[in-house]
């Protein structure tokens, strides 16, 4: 009997979208990570107009090398590797990233379109990047889980088979429809505390690219993460010690993470979490919002 060929062993293409199954952007800033590495050309797939609600996700103003005032408009784009890095034999080589907005409408018109394109790159498997949020301590390792549709991801991978029913994100969308044209997917989520999932989280980050690296078997520079990890972590503890309430809650979710009832498939897609730490994010939000407005070393004091 022919052994199979390893799942991620070829043209691989990583893609993550900023959006609903994008929490603390540890998806798409992993995504980002990987397209820097590539040193290649970010080439745009769709047209803006076709797919997204301006009012939703704003354009940008910004000033190029020239001083020339330019917009740049919501999109899709997918990252090649450089002409270097195939040549060197780097196993970047073989890496492609699909990143940008999760489209506002049309999806599954959308999906036909960036299949097509996928084809033609000739790409022979596919991984997802996404965070959920769930009720879990910040002071534990973030939980990456993967999942699949896939018999070879399953059985190659270890990838469970994907049971949810419910609303979804347009990756879900673009992954059976992948399925569907005969190209394997692979999705990785992680699991983010619900009480910070406002602002970028590095320690999500660190963990989806180490996740993604024992996927696809490439190692991906890390660069200051563990570090900017490390501070991130500290920081929401010293927060978190000086209120009582907050420590206490902290507690519960540490007891509940470290002694599971039972093994759950987590909540794929992404939904809103009530009750008890409803406060604490908050407070939580509020510090992360103060932490972002202060100035960093050598930049010029708001006025």
């Amino acid at each position: 009997m022919t052994t199979p060929k390893p799942i991620f062993s070829g043209r691989t293409l990583v893609v993550a979208f900023e959006g609903w199954n994008d929490v603390a952007e540890a998806a798409s800033l992993s995504a980002k990570i990987i397209r820097d590495q590539l040193l290649g050309d970010e080439i745009e797939l769709v047209d803006p107009e076709d797919y997204f609600d301006f009012q939703y996700n704003r354009p940008h103003v910004e000033f190029d090398m020239d001083g020339n005032r330019v917009v740049n408009w919501p999109t899709v784009s997918v990252t090649v590797p450089s002409d270097e890095t195939i040549e060197d034999g780097s196993p970047l080589g073989r890496i492609f990233v699909i990143n940008g907005s999760e489209p506002s409408h049309r999806w599954r018109t959308f999906a036909a379109e960036l299949v097509e394109q996928i084809v033609d790159l000739e790409i022979e498997s596919v991984l997802f990047l996404g965070a959920n949020q769930s009720d879990v301590p910040h002071t534990r390792p973030i939980r990456v889980v993967s999942s699949s549709l896939n018999k070879d991801g399953i059985e190659q991978l270890g990838a469970r088979q994907s049971t949810y029913e419910g609303a979804v994100g347009a990756a879900t969308i673009l992954a059976q429809a992948l399925e569907d044209a005969g190209i394997p997917c692979v999705m990785l989520w992680a699991s983010i505390p619900h009480y910070l999932q406002s602002g970028p989280s590095p320690k999500a980050v660190l963990a989806l690219l180490s996740a993604a690296e024992r996927m696809i078997g490439v190692e991906f520079d890390h660069g200051d993460l563990p570090t900017e990890a490390f501070a991130w972590e500290r920081s929401i503890d010293e927060l978190a010690e000086s209120d009582e309430e907050m420590a206490a809650y902290i507690e519960q979710l540490e007891a509940k993470y470290d002694n599971p009832v039972q093994e759950e498939e987590p909540a794929i897609e992404a939904a809103a979490l009530e009750g008890a730490g409803d406060e604490l994010a908050a407070e939580f939000e509020e510090f992360l919002r103060e932490i972002q407005q202060k100035p960093k070393d050598g930049d010029e004091p708001q006025k």
